[in-house]
């Protein structure tokens, strides 16, 4: 659902920082977005780029995400429930429901695909498995 009228770019950003903040301090992604990523503003000025063409269909973003996540070692499925989970709690916190609603649907999907492109990128010949609820 992209629509301008979703959310405002203010939301996005507050989403957008809350919850990284929030992976930056846990216990099982912090060590790994802290070691993986070196310039914070600057990869969270891209992420409110990336989910302001989601939620709002501004067509920011300019980006592959999936060459930059399958480049990552030792990435499990736990790992991307971890981040799901967070993103649930992140979104479920926005007073703009409809948004977080939205974009919660929308990680749901870009885990997913995220999950079964890092799988293909380790072992093409093995059908992905998903990631399943957790």
């Amino acid at each position: 659902m992209r629509s301008p009228n979703l959310c405002t770019e203010q939301e996005i950003t507050d989403l957008v920082h809350n919850f990284y903040t929030t992976v930056r301090r846990d216990a099982m992604l912090g060590p790994i977005f802290n070691a993986h990523v070196q310039d914070w503003d600057h990869h969270l000025a891209k992420l409110v780029d990336f989910w302001s063409s989601i939620l709002r269909g501004t067509q920011r973003f300019k980006g592959t995400p999936m060459p930059k996540h399958v480049a990552l070692p030792n990435l499990n499925a736990e790992l991307f429930k971890r981040w799901l989970t967070l993103f649930c709690e992140a979104t479920a916190a926005q007073p703009n429901e409809a948004m977080g609603q939205t974009a919660y649907e929308m990680a749901q999907r870009i885990a997913q695909s995220l999950w079964y492109g890092y799988q293909l990128s380790r072992c093409p010949a093995v059908p992905p498995r998903e990631l399943g609820h957790g």
